[in-house]
């Protein structure tokens, strides 16, 4: 089968094309499918026109456009459309129900569409977070409830985007869950360390800032040896109002901020941790998303204390890790203790966790892609 997949943008620097799209559009290769991923580029110009291939998978850059405002959108629009037509596919495959690739499978014809939903983007969700513009925030509110009834077939990430797609009036025969799979690494050593050392790969807007600084504090007084090591960076300069509470509440000398890290460098940090913290609010977008910096947690077979919010009970449960009511520091903090004292503990999770990364591995999920465009084929010829 011949599958075009359209991104919502490039390659580099977001994390969809990297944790979702392209290792999908792998593992269906692999089993003797033709994918082509064509994205606009956003957030990186310098890649526009261009087509190369990333892990094997044709990424097609739509041209930058020399122009800006109402007719930039017009030309990245149109640019998806063409190149995706094409490409002559079987069935197109939207990741994002919102964007320049929204509109332009509206003129797709009779080709077969599955459209991917690994987030809440409306009201609640991206549009909360992130400042776009009104009008911006009103078609991507409309997009991500119109697409998906248009869709032949519609893939989530996660069991509330399911059930919010069927009451949206999709029937549930017509959506697939396909949760974020687990990448393939070569997973270094694990770095010998006399100190105890826990990491915090996040984004940091997920995270309740007070939640997480309580419960490092309460670490801290057990634990003064211990280490955190921060990795990432926040949207909004999230990570600066953490160490700021960690310099008031006076356990910053404990931190090892490393900020943002290319994905080849993450690896060996983890490599070099006891326990790996997941902590995150109870929030509509925490629940929908695909959390896939948990999966990666898992694939470096790191032992977890995560908030039971979304996904991370699919991912983690029955023993896979260890997970705490959201909002209640001191459970975080006591299951954190817990894994830091007991070297069987980490131990027992360290090979379940491994365990779930295979389960989860993008071989073990692309048939469930694979029945998708089956079932978006046979109901396009009905339609």
């Amino acid at each position: 089968m011949r599958v075009t997949m359209i991104a919502p943008f490039g390659i580099r620097p977001k994390g969809t094309l990297l944790a979702r799209m392209l290792p999908l559009a792998q593992a269906l290769q692999q089993r003797g499918h033709i994918v082509t991923i064509v994205a606009p580029p956003i957030h990186n110009p310098a890649d526009g026109g261009t087509a190369r291939y990333a892990g094997g998978v044709m990424v097609v850059h739509t041209a930058t456009p020399p122009i800006g405002g109402l007719a930039a959108a017009i030309w990245h629009t149109v640019a998806l459309w063409q190149w995706a037509r094409r490409t002559q596919p079987d069935v197109m495959h939207l990741f994002k129900p919102k964007g320049f690739g929204g509109l332009a499978v509206l003129a797709r014809g009779r080709i077969p569409l599955v459209v991917d939903c690994d987030d809440w983007e409306g009201p609640g969700g991206w549009n909360d977070l992130l400042p776009y513009p009104p009008l911006a925030k009103a078609l991507f509110a409309w997009q991500e409830r119109d697409l998906p009834r248009r869709a032949n077939a519609v893939t989530v990430v996660s069991h509330t985007l399911e059930t919010l797609i069927w009451a949206m009036g999709v029937p549930p025969e017509r959506v697939f869950y396909l949760p974020n799979g687990a990448p393939h690494v070569e997973t270094p050593a694990r770095s010998a360390s006399s100190q105890p050392t826990i990491v915090l790969y996040t984004r940091f807007w997920e995270l309740d800032l007070a939640e997480v600084a309580t419960a490092l504090a309460i670490i801290r007084r057990s634990r003064p040896d211990a280490c955190l090591v921060l990795v990432g960076k926040g949207e909004r300069g999230e990570e600066q109002q953490l160490l700021a509470l960690a310099a008031d509440q006076g356990w910053a000398d404990m931190i090892d901020y490393r900020g943002w890290q290319e994905p080849t460098a993450i690896p060996a940090i983890l490599a070099g941790a006891d326990v790996a913290l997941a902590p995150i609010r109870d929030t509509l977008i925490n629940r929908a998303r695909g959390m896939a910096k948990l999966v990666e947690l898992l694939a470096a077979g790191l032992p977890i204390v995560a908030s039971d919010v979304g996904t991370a009970r699919d991912y983690l449960a029955p023993d896979a890790g260890l997970l705490v009511p959201p909002g209640d520091a001191s459970a975080l903090a006591a299951a954190t203790l817990h894994l830091l004292a007991d070297e069987s503990a980490r131990m027992r999770l360290r090979m379940a966790a491994l365990a779930a990364a295979q389960r989860l591995r993008w071989e073990n999920l692309a048939p469930i892609a694979e029945q998708a465009y089956r079932y978006a084929v046979a109901q396009s010829v009905l339609r």
